[in-house]
Protein backbone atom coordinates (compact mmCIF):
# COMPACT_ATOMS: atom_id res chain seq x y z
CA UNK A 1 0.00 0.00 0.00
CA UNK A 2 0.81 3.47 -1.32
CA UNK A 3 2.00 6.08 1.92
CA UNK A 4 0.00 8.44 0.50
CA UNK A 5 -2.85 5.80 0.93
CA UNK A 6 -1.94 4.83 4.40
CA UNK A 7 -2.53 8.72 5.64
CA UNK A 8 -5.44 8.89 4.14
CA UNK A 9 -9.56 8.20 5.07
CA UNK A 10 -11.36 9.36 2.01
CA UNK A 11 -15.58 9.74 3.33
CA UNK A 12 -18.42 9.79 1.10
CA UNK A 13 -21.54 11.07 1.34
CA UNK A 14 -24.55 9.00 -1.34
CA UNK A 15 -21.73 6.91 -2.36
CA UNK A 16 -19.63 9.60 -3.81
CA UNK A 17 -16.47 11.30 -2.18
CA UNK A 18 -17.06 14.34 0.05
CA UNK A 19 -13.62 14.93 1.40
CA UNK A 20 -10.52 13.16 2.47
CA UNK A 21 -8.87 13.16 5.93
CA UNK A 22 -5.15 13.48 6.08
CA UNK A 23 -3.45 11.69 8.82
CA UNK A 24 0.17 13.23 9.31
CA UNK A 25 2.36 13.66 12.04
CA UNK A 26 3.37 17.59 11.59
CA UNK A 27 1.97 20.81 9.03
CA UNK A 28 4.73 19.83 6.48
CA UNK A 29 2.44 18.37 4.25
CA UNK A 30 -0.16 20.82 4.84
CA UNK A 31 0.56 23.01 1.98
CA UNK A 32 0.77 19.97 -0.46
CA UNK A 33 -3.07 18.70 0.47
CA UNK A 34 -4.01 22.57 0.62
CA UNK A 35 -2.18 23.31 -2.87
CA UNK A 36 -4.74 20.04 -4.63
CA UNK A 37 -7.80 22.24 -3.58
CA UNK A 38 -6.26 24.87 -6.31
CA UNK A 39 -5.96 27.56 -3.71
CA UNK A 40 -3.66 29.52 -5.40
CA UNK A 41 -6.49 32.19 -6.40
CA UNK A 42 -8.28 32.04 -3.63
CA UNK A 43 -7.64 33.88 0.35
CA UNK A 44 -7.63 32.19 3.52
CA UNK A 45 -8.54 33.42 6.76
CA UNK A 46 -6.97 31.35 9.14
CA UNK A 47 -9.64 30.72 12.46
CA UNK A 48 -8.42 30.41 15.49
CA UNK A 49 -8.50 30.73 19.31
CA UNK A 50 -5.79 33.06 21.20
CA UNK A 51 -4.19 29.98 22.73
CA UNK A 52 -3.91 27.54 19.87
CA UNK A 53 -3.22 30.65 18.15
CA UNK A 54 -0.02 31.60 19.75
CA UNK A 55 1.22 27.98 19.51
CA UNK A 56 0.42 27.17 15.74
CA UNK A 57 -0.75 29.95 13.25
CA UNK A 58 2.79 31.84 12.93
CA UNK A 59 3.77 27.97 11.48
CA UNK A 60 0.41 27.32 9.90
CA UNK A 61 0.19 31.03 8.04
CA UNK A 62 3.58 30.57 6.78
CA UNK A 63 3.52 27.30 4.94
CA UNK A 64 -0.05 28.38 3.14
CA UNK A 65 1.09 32.00 2.24
CA UNK A 66 2.95 30.14 -0.78
CA UNK A 67 -0.26 28.62 -1.85
CA UNK A 68 -3.01 31.02 -1.96
CA UNK A 69 -3.49 34.19 -3.27
CA UNK A 70 -3.72 36.37 0.37
CA UNK A 71 -3.82 35.28 3.87
CA UNK A 72 -4.73 36.26 7.01
CA UNK A 73 -5.68 35.53 10.39
CA UNK A 74 -9.36 36.00 13.08
CA UNK A 75 -8.35 35.09 16.58
CA UNK A 76 -11.26 34.64 18.96
CA UNK A 77 -11.00 34.20 23.12
CA UNK A 78 -10.75 30.65 23.61
CA UNK A 79 -12.82 28.33 25.69
CA UNK A 80 -16.50 27.13 25.41
CA UNK A 81 -17.96 30.59 26.35
CA UNK A 82 -16.37 32.16 22.66
CA UNK A 83 -18.79 29.91 20.72
CA UNK A 84 -22.01 31.73 20.45
CA UNK A 85 -23.39 34.13 17.87
CA UNK A 86 -22.00 37.17 18.78
CA UNK A 87 -18.17 35.43 17.64
CA UNK A 88 -19.71 34.26 14.36
CA UNK A 89 -20.56 37.90 13.60
CA UNK A 90 -17.47 39.16 14.41
CA UNK A 91 -15.80 36.67 12.17
CA UNK A 92 -18.54 37.54 9.61
CA UNK A 93 -17.72 41.58 10.08
CA UNK A 94 -13.93 40.40 10.05
CA UNK A 95 -14.34 38.68 6.36
CA UNK A 96 -16.62 41.28 4.92
CA UNK A 97 -14.07 43.71 5.69
CA UNK A 98 -10.78 41.66 4.22
CA UNK A 99 -13.28 41.44 1.31
CA UNK A 100 -14.07 37.89 1.71
CA UNK A 101 -16.25 36.60 -1.35
CA UNK A 102 -17.69 32.90 -2.21
CA UNK A 103 -14.82 31.49 -3.96
CA UNK A 104 -12.25 32.03 -0.99
CA UNK A 105 -12.22 29.75 2.41
CA UNK A 106 -11.77 29.37 5.61
CA UNK A 107 -8.89 27.24 7.70
CA UNK A 108 -10.36 26.22 11.34
CA UNK A 109 -7.53 25.50 12.98
CA UNK A 110 -8.07 24.51 16.90
CA UNK A 111 -10.32 22.12 18.59
CA UNK A 112 -13.97 21.15 18.73
CA UNK A 113 -14.93 25.43 19.38
CA UNK A 114 -13.05 26.40 16.35
CA UNK A 115 -14.39 23.95 14.29
CA UNK A 116 -17.85 23.90 15.57
CA UNK A 117 -18.07 27.47 15.08
CA UNK A 118 -15.80 27.75 12.19
CA UNK A 119 -17.88 25.55 10.06
CA UNK A 120 -21.03 27.48 10.86
CA UNK A 121 -19.84 30.54 9.71
CA UNK A 122 -18.57 29.05 6.49
CA UNK A 123 -22.42 27.36 6.17
CA UNK A 124 -23.89 30.82 6.63
CA UNK A 125 -21.30 33.38 5.51
CA UNK A 126 -22.34 34.78 1.49
CA UNK A 127 -24.87 31.43 1.54
CA UNK A 128 -21.95 29.10 2.33
CA UNK A 129 -17.89 29.20 1.47
CA UNK A 130 -15.62 26.38 1.10
CA UNK A 131 -13.78 25.62 5.04
CA UNK A 132 -11.32 23.20 5.55
CA UNK A 133 -10.68 21.37 9.59
CA UNK A 134 -6.83 21.58 10.80
CA UNK A 135 -8.00 20.20 14.12
CA UNK A 136 -5.38 20.09 17.44
CA UNK A 137 -6.79 18.37 20.40
CA UNK A 138 -7.70 14.86 20.84
CA UNK A 139 -11.11 15.89 20.69
CA UNK A 140 -11.68 17.33 17.81
CA UNK A 141 -9.26 14.66 15.64
CA UNK A 142 -10.98 11.83 16.58
CA UNK A 143 -14.82 13.46 16.75
CA UNK A 144 -15.65 17.09 16.31
CA UNK A 145 -13.65 17.42 13.10
CA UNK A 146 -15.85 15.06 10.91
CA UNK A 147 -19.39 14.20 9.82
CA UNK A 148 -20.20 18.07 9.28
CA UNK A 149 -22.08 18.94 11.97
CA UNK A 150 -21.67 22.87 12.81
CA UNK A 151 -22.80 25.03 15.05
CA UNK A 152 -22.87 27.35 18.29
CA UNK A 153 -24.64 27.58 21.75
CA UNK A 154 -27.56 29.87 22.28
CA UNK A 155 -28.03 30.98 25.90
CA UNK A 156 -26.17 28.23 27.08
CA UNK A 157 -27.87 25.83 25.52
CA UNK A 158 -25.58 23.51 23.28
CA UNK A 159 -25.07 23.62 19.81
CA UNK A 160 -28.66 24.85 19.73
CA UNK A 161 -27.84 26.74 16.51
CA UNK A 162 -26.24 25.13 13.77
CA UNK A 163 -26.02 23.07 10.43
CA UNK A 164 -24.90 20.25 8.57
CA UNK A 165 -22.05 21.43 6.19
CA UNK A 166 -19.41 19.04 5.45
CA UNK A 167 -15.55 20.34 5.28
CA UNK A 168 -13.69 20.12 2.30
CA UNK A 169 -10.87 18.02 4.02
CA UNK A 170 -9.54 17.65 7.65
CA UNK A 171 -5.97 17.64 8.33
CA UNK A 172 -4.83 16.02 11.60
CA UNK A 173 -1.37 16.44 12.90
CA UNK A 174 -1.40 13.91 15.11
CA UNK A 175 2.02 15.70 16.09
CA UNK A 176 0.45 18.45 17.77
CA UNK A 177 -1.44 16.32 20.60
CA UNK A 178 2.14 16.56 22.52
CA UNK A 179 1.66 20.10 23.38
CA UNK A 180 -2.15 19.65 24.95
CA UNK A 181 -1.99 20.11 28.56
CA UNK A 182 -3.23 16.67 30.02
CA UNK A 183 -6.68 17.83 31.29
CA UNK A 184 -7.07 18.77 27.70
CA UNK A 185 -5.65 15.63 26.14
CA UNK A 186 -7.80 13.03 28.86
CA UNK A 187 -10.76 15.34 27.67
CA UNK A 188 -10.56 13.94 24.25
CA UNK A 189 -10.29 10.25 25.83
CA UNK A 190 -14.14 10.86 26.56
CA UNK A 191 -14.86 10.28 22.90
CA UNK A 192 -12.60 7.60 22.04
CA UNK A 193 -14.00 5.71 25.05
CA UNK A 194 -17.60 5.87 23.60
CA UNK A 195 -16.39 4.82 19.97
CA UNK A 196 -15.32 1.80 21.07
CA UNK A 197 -18.69 1.06 23.52
CA UNK A 198 -20.91 2.10 20.97
CA UNK A 199 -19.77 0.16 17.78
CA UNK A 200 -16.02 -2.15 18.23
CA UNK A 201 -15.54 -4.14 21.51
CA UNK A 202 -12.36 -5.25 20.17
CA UNK A 203 -11.06 -1.55 19.58
CA UNK A 204 -12.39 -0.67 23.35
CA UNK A 205 -9.98 -3.56 24.51
CA UNK A 206 -7.56 -1.90 22.29
CA UNK A 207 -7.31 1.11 24.22
CA UNK A 208 -7.43 -0.48 27.32
CA UNK A 209 -4.57 -2.81 26.50
CA UNK A 210 -2.81 0.20 25.61
CA UNK A 211 -3.47 2.69 28.70
CA UNK A 212 0.26 3.34 29.53
CA UNK A 213 1.56 3.97 26.00
CA UNK A 214 -1.39 5.98 25.24
CA UNK A 215 -0.78 8.34 28.65
CA UNK A 216 2.95 8.58 27.37
CA UNK A 217 1.68 9.88 24.05
CA UNK A 218 3.57 7.51 22.19
CA UNK A 219 3.27 8.76 18.90
CA UNK A 220 2.55 5.71 16.83
CA UNK A 221 0.22 4.35 19.22
CA UNK A 222 -2.00 7.67 19.40
CA UNK A 223 -1.71 7.64 15.05
CA UNK A 224 -3.58 4.30 15.25
CA UNK A 225 -5.92 5.47 18.01
CA UNK A 226 -6.81 8.30 16.12
CA UNK A 227 -7.17 6.55 12.96
CA UNK A 228 -9.82 3.44 14.12
CA UNK A 229 -11.62 5.93 16.15
CA UNK A 230 -12.48 8.13 12.65
CA UNK A 231 -13.20 5.28 10.77
CA UNK A 232 -15.91 4.09 13.46
CA UNK A 233 -17.14 7.85 13.33
CA UNK A 234 -16.15 7.70 9.66
CA UNK A 235 -18.74 4.92 9.48
CA UNK A 236 -21.60 6.16 11.23
CA UNK A 237 -21.84 9.49 9.35
CA UNK A 238 -21.61 7.85 6.07
CA UNK A 239 -24.53 5.47 6.70
CA UNK A 240 -26.45 8.17 8.47
CA UNK A 241 -24.93 11.62 7.42
CA UNK A 242 -28.11 13.96 8.39
CA UNK A 243 -28.75 12.51 12.00
CA UNK A 244 -31.90 10.23 11.00
CA UNK A 245 -31.11 6.50 12.37
CA UNK A 246 -27.25 5.63 13.49
CA UNK A 247 -25.64 8.59 13.82
CA UNK A 248 -27.56 9.26 17.02
CA UNK A 249 -25.66 6.33 18.39
CA UNK A 250 -22.85 9.12 18.68
CA UNK A 251 -24.84 11.05 21.24
CA UNK A 252 -23.87 7.95 24.14
CA UNK A 253 -23.04 10.12 27.00
CA UNK A 254 -24.61 13.02 25.68
CA UNK A 255 -28.10 13.45 26.91
CA UNK A 256 -26.90 13.73 30.73
CA UNK A 257 -24.03 15.13 29.66
CA UNK A 258 -24.83 17.87 28.31
CA UNK A 259 -27.02 18.97 30.81
CA UNK A 260 -24.04 18.27 33.49
CA UNK A 261 -22.10 20.68 30.89
CA UNK A 262 -25.09 23.48 31.28
CA UNK A 263 -25.60 23.48 34.44
CA UNK A 264 -22.35 23.99 35.28
CA UNK A 265 -21.51 26.88 33.09
CA UNK A 266 -18.72 24.93 31.03
CA UNK A 267 -16.84 24.88 33.57
CA UNK A 268 -16.13 21.10 33.41
CA UNK A 269 -14.91 19.99 29.89
CA UNK A 270 -17.14 18.90 26.64
CA UNK A 271 -15.25 15.20 26.86
CA UNK A 272 -15.17 14.93 30.90
CA UNK A 273 -19.45 15.64 30.70
CA UNK A 274 -19.71 12.94 28.19
CA UNK A 275 -17.66 10.67 30.25
CA UNK A 276 -19.76 11.14 33.11
CA UNK A 277 -22.84 10.50 31.30
CA UNK A 278 -21.54 7.35 29.38
CA UNK A 279 -21.32 5.69 33.10
CA UNK A 280 -24.94 6.88 33.43
CA UNK A 281 -26.16 5.19 30.30
CA UNK A 282 -24.51 2.43 31.11
CA UNK A 283 -25.73 2.50 34.96
CA UNK A 284 -29.03 2.17 33.49
CA UNK A 285 -27.80 -0.60 31.18
CA UNK A 286 -26.70 -2.51 34.08
CA UNK A 287 -29.51 -2.38 35.43
CA UNK A 288 -31.28 -3.26 33.32
CA UNK A 289 -29.56 -6.98 32.79
CA UNK A 290 -27.81 -5.58 29.46
CA UNK A 291 -24.73 -5.27 30.64
CA UNK A 292 -22.65 -7.54 33.48
CA UNK A 293 -21.53 -6.32 36.94
CA UNK A 294 -17.78 -6.86 35.38
CA UNK A 295 -18.71 -4.77 32.18
CA UNK A 296 -20.05 -1.94 33.65
CA UNK A 297 -17.59 -1.53 36.90
CA UNK A 298 -15.14 -2.12 33.88
CA UNK A 299 -16.26 1.08 31.91
CA UNK A 300 -16.65 3.28 35.17
CA UNK A 301 -12.80 2.08 36.57
CA UNK A 302 -11.62 3.14 33.20
CA UNK A 303 -12.70 6.81 33.50
CA UNK A 304 -10.25 6.79 36.21
CA UNK A 305 -7.50 5.02 34.25
CA UNK A 306 -7.82 7.85 31.72
CA UNK A 307 -8.21 10.74 34.15
CA UNK A 308 -11.68 11.48 33.60
CA UNK A 309 -14.08 11.61 36.03
CA UNK A 310 -16.98 9.31 37.65
CA UNK A 311 -18.82 11.97 39.86
CA UNK A 312 -19.70 15.64 40.27
CA UNK A 313 -20.84 17.84 42.90
CA UNK A 314 -22.77 20.68 43.67
CA UNK A 315 -26.01 20.33 41.00
CA UNK A 316 -29.66 18.86 41.84
CA UNK A 317 -30.47 15.76 40.45
CA UNK A 318 -34.17 17.41 39.87
CA UNK A 319 -32.24 20.26 37.58
CA UNK A 320 -30.47 17.70 35.79
CA UNK A 321 -33.56 15.90 35.05
CA UNK A 322 -35.18 18.79 33.74
CA UNK A 323 -32.43 20.14 31.57
CA UNK A 324 -32.01 16.38 30.04
CA UNK A 325 -35.75 17.30 28.76
CA UNK A 326 -34.46 20.84 27.33
CA UNK A 327 -31.51 19.34 24.76
CA UNK A 328 -32.14 18.97 21.36
CA UNK A 329 -31.91 15.27 21.08
CA UNK A 330 -36.18 14.59 21.45
CA UNK A 331 -38.68 13.18 19.49
CA UNK A 332 -42.14 13.41 20.44
CA UNK A 333 -41.29 14.77 23.53
CA UNK A 334 -39.68 11.64 24.50
CA UNK A 335 -35.89 11.41 25.54
CA UNK A 336 -34.03 10.10 22.96
CA UNK A 337 -31.55 7.68 25.06
CA UNK A 338 -28.69 5.97 24.09
CA UNK A 339 -27.92 2.99 25.98
CA UNK A 340 -25.89 -0.51 25.51
CA UNK A 341 -26.85 -4.04 24.62
CA UNK A 342 -23.38 -5.44 25.39
CA UNK A 343 -19.93 -3.85 25.18
CA UNK A 344 -19.74 -2.14 21.27
CA UNK A 345 -23.74 -2.76 21.08
CA UNK A 346 -24.87 0.60 21.20
CA UNK A 347 -28.36 1.47 20.43
CA UNK A 348 -31.62 4.12 20.71
CA UNK A 349 -34.19 3.71 23.65
CA UNK A 350 -37.59 5.78 23.97
CA UNK A 351 -38.47 4.01 27.20
CA UNK A 352 -36.02 5.56 29.74
CA UNK A 353 -37.73 6.88 32.33
CA UNK A 354 -37.15 9.79 34.93
CA UNK A 355 -36.85 7.88 37.85
CA UNK A 356 -34.14 5.37 35.17
CA UNK A 357 -32.56 8.61 34.85
CA UNK A 358 -33.00 9.78 38.78
CA UNK A 359 -31.17 6.60 40.51
CA UNK A 360 -28.03 7.22 37.44
CA UNK A 361 -27.47 10.53 38.24
CA UNK A 362 -27.81 10.00 42.04
CA UNK A 363 -25.20 7.42 41.73
CA UNK A 364 -22.73 10.06 39.82
CA UNK A 365 -23.61 12.57 42.77
CA UNK A 366 -20.83 12.61 45.06
CA UNK A 367 -22.88 14.78 47.42
CA UNK A 368 -25.27 12.14 48.22
CA UNK A 369 -22.73 9.68 48.53
CA UNK A 370 -21.13 11.91 50.95
CA UNK A 371 -24.39 12.15 52.74
CA UNK A 372 -25.22 8.26 52.68
CA UNK A 373 -21.85 7.66 53.86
Amino acid sequence: MKTEEKNCLPVKKDGELAYKIWLEDSFGNLPVRMGEMQTADRKICIVTDDIVGKLYAGEVEGLLAPVCKEICVFTFPAGEASKTLDTVRNLYEYLINEHFERKDLLVALGGGVTGDLTGFAAATYLRGIDFVQVPTTLLSQVDSSIGGKTGVDFDSYKNMVGAFYQPKMVYVNVGALKTLTDEQFYCGMGEVLKHGLIKSADYYEWVIEHLSEICEREQDVLGALVRESLKIKRYVVEKDPLEKGDRALLNFGHTIGHAVEKLKNFSILHGQCVALGYVAASYISWKRGMLSNEEFFEIRDMNVGFDLPISFDGLDTEEILQATKLDKKMEKGQIKFILLKGIGEAYVDLTVTDDEIREAVNYLNADLREKND
